[in-house]
């Protein structure tokens, strides 16, 4: 059983911006968090929504950098939070729900890619704890003020990168099979998208929905995991001064951080996805399901997809986390 996935001609494409999906639309009074908002394409995120009219909180590992990288822009907050540590979230989500406000819009974009085997604390695999189970957590953790908004999103950034591998169920967290960085950062993607199916499950009654998308191929922070094999294989070149040179046929893939942006916004604003949820989104618009193996430009693998899976996915982080919600 998939959801489904079919797209809605929302009349945005690969080229639209995070500004040029939301004109039109007032944010004024809203709230919004945004996981990884200081940089690369969550830079943008929070950019639009600030400059729609949201304020937007945004948590926060190296609160120099943040500052740096937000200075200029109205309307934001920052605390901290570690995705990796669970008593971070705790303090964090706990922080938020003290001050009474609802929360309308969650936008989980902060990522690890491609990392050698890390651990957390736990033991679990970095690119599925920070990736997945830290927003799980961080997302039970703020429920209420979801509920409180009385018609919430919640987005979960995944990636293309999902066709790389299923989640194991079996070993998520590479205890027994052998560790591979890509497998790991598709595995964590899947789980993503999973998310985002099984909450919007979950969230409807109460009125919050969910949805998962791949922003595009950009070149931000998050490849600083990638060796000069790895950036060959994406057709670019990477210099010892830090330069970088994108073949032609790489650079008509690439998209600027201002057009990766704009599904993030676009989930969590437009009135185009009212009444829909737990579909994955590409260009603005609700992703095909595809075949898996497909390898166009375009499209969803149905294991990204999978109610049964995201089932499966949901005790499993619900056991990995020690945290439950019910909606």
């Amino acid at each position: 059983m998939t959801t489904e996935q079919q797209p809605i001609h929302s009349g945005f494409g690969s080229k639209t911006t995070a500004r040029d999906a939301l004109v039109g639309i007032d944010l004024g009074g809203k709230i919004a968090i945004v996981t990884g908002g200081y940089s690369g394409i969550g830079v943008e995120t929070t950019r639009a929504l600030s400059e729609a009219g949201a304020t937007v909180i945004v948590p926060v590992r190296s609160p120099a950098k943040a500052e740096a990288n937000l200075a200029g822009i109205a309307g934001v907050e920052l605390a901290p939070l570690d995705l990796l540590d669970p008593a971070s979230i705790d303090r964090f989500a706990a922080g938020f729900l003290a001050s009474g406000r609802p929360l309308h819009m969650l936008i989980n974009s902060a990522g690890v890619m491609a990392s050698p085997l890390t651990r957390d604390s736990r033991g679990y695999e970095v690119q599925f704890s920070a990736n997945h189970l830290g927003h799980f957590q961080l997302t039970a953790r703020l429920w209420p003020a979801l509920v409180k908004a009385n018609g919430a999103r919640v987005v979960a950034v995944s990636s293309r990168g999902h066709r790389f591998a299923p989640v194991d169920f079996a070993d998520p967290n590479f205890e027994t099979r052998e560790y591979d960085k890509w497998k790991a950062y598709g595995q964590s993607k899947t789980a993503n998208a999973l998310f985002a199916l099984g909450l919007d499950k979950r969230g409807e009654v109460s009125g919050v929905r969910a949805f998962s998308l791949h922003p595009g191929a950009i070149i931000t922070d998050l490849v600083r995991h990638l060796t000069d094999d790895d950036f060959k294989a994406f057709g670019i070149t990477r210099h010892a001064d830090g330069g970088m040179d994108v073949s032609e046929e790489s650079q008509r893939s690439f998209k600027t951080v201002e057009e990766g942006a704009a599904t993030s916004v676009w989930c969590a604003t437009s009135p185009k996805l009212a009444g829909l949820g737990g579909v994955y989104c590409e260009d603005c618009d609700i992703s095909p399901l595809v075949g898996e193996g497909h390898t166009g430009p375009v499209g969803v693998w149905p294991w990204a997809c999978d109610a049964e899976a995201a089932e499966r996915l949901w005790t499993l982080s619900e056991r990995l986390t020690s945290c439950s919600f019910s909606a």
